[in-house]
Order: C-alpha cells, then structure tokens, then sequence
C-alpha cells in the first residue's frame, strides 16, 4: 500500500480532527505518523497514512471536507523511509527572552553539527520565550554544546542540550 503525506492548516474548530480522519479510514488508512497543533488558533497536522488509495482518490474525496472547514489540504505520495545511519536522540531547549533570530540560529547551528531536528515546539508566555527541539545527532555532542553556549551569551538565553529519554519520546 502506498504512505501518503496528509498536510492540513486552517482556522482551528472542534471536530476537524475528526472529519479528517472520517475520510481516511472510509479509505482504510492507518495513520503511521501524526503530529497536530494549535498555533494562534490555527489548526495544523501532518499525517502519514498507509492507505489502499491513490493520493489523487484521498485527495478528491479530502477536498469538500476542506472547503467547509476552510482548510488548505495537501496529499501526496512519499516513500517509505529507508534506516539511516545510526543517530543518538537529544533534546535541546531554549528558555529566555523572546527576540528575532532564535529559531534560525539554534537550527542552523544543528545543521552544522549534522543533526536532524525531529520535532520542535516553541511558546511564548508573557515574556518568557521557550524552545524545545528534538534532535537526532551522529556522533560527539561537543560541537553543538559549544555552539548552544555561544548562541545563549550571544542572544542572552539559556540554551541547553541534554539526552533524550527514549521513554518520554
């Protein structure tokens, strides 16, 4: 069966969850992979859905559910991930003051340290601007830890990198 990429973004309201679903499922789909939000009151999810169905037949029968819903709907077909190469999982949070920049530079300091972000969040809380990241790393921390502290004295943040529990992930 083909895995198909589900994207949908739109005003967030009870039940799109569900109209959502409703249309995979009539299409047998199990949901391999998922990941929804709430962001400023914006409903936002990523699916993965192995499916006996062609993206064009998910798609057709996802649109009338996205017009009334006033959502954006993407399907397309991907392919199944092949292992990679082996990678230790850390967590790296970001707690501070909030100002321009912070994102870009903790994800570009990853990219050069090899790393994979694999899922990140952020929040602010009256001035309290907070990061998490979930990160897969090959090889020594080092270079990111060092880079992490450069990033907190530079941006005045507190920016951390720790392992990850395998249990809480």
């Amino acid at each position: 069966m083909p895995l198909l990429a589900v994207a949908a973004l739109g005003p967030d309201r009870p039940g799109v969850v569900a109209a959502l679903t409703r249309v995979l499922l009539a299409h047998a789909g199990n949901l391999e992979d998922a990941s929804m939000h709430q962001l400023s009151g914006q409903f936002a999810m990523t699916l993965v859905v192995d499916v006996p169905a062609s993206a064009e037949a998910v798609r057709s029968e996802l649109e009338p559910v996205g017009r009334e819903l006033e959502l954006l709907i993407s399907v397309r077909e991907v392919a199944a991930q092949a292992p990679g190469q082996a990678t230790d999982s850390y967590v790296v949070s970001v707690h501070g003051a909030d100002r321009p920049g912070i994102v870009h530079r903790v994800a570009e300091a990853i990219a050069a340290a090899g790393g994979n972000i694999t899922d990140l969040s952020t929040r602010l809380s009256g001035e309290l601007y907070v990061l998490v990241a979930e990160v897969d790393l090959p090889g020594e921390p080092a270079a990111l830890e060092q880079a992490l502290t450069e990033i907190g004295a530079d941006l005045g943040v507190d920016a951390r990198l720790r392992p990850a529990d395998p249990d809480l992930l």
